[in-house]
């Protein structure tokens, strides 16, 4: 189950050689830097890098396969392989929720299963800080907390449904080894315009995010959430590929950011503003096709837990080199400059990308 015994040893593959990694998923935020922290080790072999849309940029030791979790035949992609890393993921459409669940829900299926017949030994999925139930804001819970999501938001039902799914897995299938990551929100520069897209939309100004130009930042109850720097998230990754540990990790560094955080970073003020006119505009925004974000991943975030990391820090050995601060000002300095990465996932960030967005609907396309 998700916090079985474990342990923190290292090791390769089973034959002594360097261990093949498949990468699922593996153009876009955190994929990109997941190939990145693999490609640094010395036990690692050979990476295969799955993606819809193979891009030019590559990563040592990696080889780019196209496929679709959704679709695709993945058992010859994952023939061989010692570990599987599922981060494939849609946050869009938004308001085409049955389209996400496909790709989310039932393509992780078909990679788990995929996985099993292929006989890998060791699954590593990317859940979220979105699959646990809501939780304190003045204390941290552990990785026992219930993962029953939050019941408004596609993006959460989906995150607590995997868990589920990985739950019968694991029982199903107890000699191979199942880890699943629960970072906060991840950030860097490069994946910036990737993350706006999803979740800001076209409207959203670049020049509005730096300091001294937004007065106010709304300081909504509940608005206390974590986040952590996707190379961090990357090194995570790899250690979870490399050593025997199983179950389930918090990835998040610290401090906890909130709204004074927010304002602090922009030069503005926090003005309390109530959790339900700010829900409202949201509601109203969305249904408009002005912005992608749901009134009901709002929701979600005012009522996620705070992560104890204790276990990712103490058996997986993860120590992230970058505090929320370095994390927060990465994301906000490649929304200013509209960077990107050369990936499709992570392309930067250009008039006629806005447009587009605007022309095929505001929340059809990442």
């Amino acid at each position: 189950m998700s916090t079985s015994p474990s342990t923190s040893t290292t090791g390769t593959s089973a034959t002594g050689r360097g261990a093949v990694v498949v990468v699922v998923g593996a153009s876009g935020n955190v994929g990109t830097s997941v190939l990145t922290a693999l490609a640094r080790s010395p036990a690692i072999a050979r990476i295969t890098g799955v993606a819809r849309r193979p891009p030019r940029w590559t990563a040592e030791k990696t080889t780019w396969v196209p496929a679709d979790v959704a679709r695709d035949d993945l058992l010859p992609v994952f023939a061989g392989a010692d570990v599987v890393i599922h981060l494939a993921w849609l946050f869009q459409p938004t308001h085409d929720p049955t389209a996400t669940w496909q790709a989310n829900v039932l393509g992780g299926i078909r990679v788990f299963d995929a996985a099993a017949r292929a006989g890998v030994p060791a699954l590593v999925c990317a859940s979220s800080v979105g699959a646990y139930s809501p939780g304190p804001k003045d204390r941290t819970v552990d990785e026992t907390w219930p993962t029953h999501g939050w019941p408004g938001a596609a993006y959460t039902r989906e995150k607590a449904y995997v868990e589920r799914v990985l739950d019968a897995f694991e029982l199903d299938h107890p000699a191979m080894r199942v880890v699943r990551l629960r970072p906060g929100f991840v950030f860097k520069r490069r994946a910036a315009s990737r993350q706006r897209r999803p979740f800001a939309g076209p409207l959203l100004p670049g020049g509005l995010v730096r300091a001294a130009t937004v007065p106010v930042v709304p300081d909504l109850a509940g608005l206390r959430f974590q986040v952590v720097h996707s190379e961090d998230v990357g090194e995570a990754y790899r250690l979870a590929a490399e050593r025997t540990v199983r179950g389930a990790f918090n990835i998040a560094a610290e401090p906890v950011v909130d709204s004074r955080t927010l304002a602090e970073a922009l030069s503005a003020r926090a003005v309390r503003v109530p959790a339900g006119a700010a829900r409202a505009a949201l509601a109203a925004a969305w249904r408009l096709h002005l912005v992608p974000a749901t009134p009901g991943l709002l929701d979600a975030v005012l009522h996620l837990p705070l992560m104890d990391t204790t276990r990712a820090r103490t058996e997986l050995g993860w120590t992230p080199r970058h505090d929320s601060h370095a994390a927060l000002r990465s994301l906000l300095t490649g929304l200013r400059e509209g960077a990107g990465g050369d990936t499709a996932a992570l392309a930067p960030d250009t008039p006629a990308g806005r447009l587009r967005e605007i022309r095929t609907g505001v929340g059809r396309h990442a």
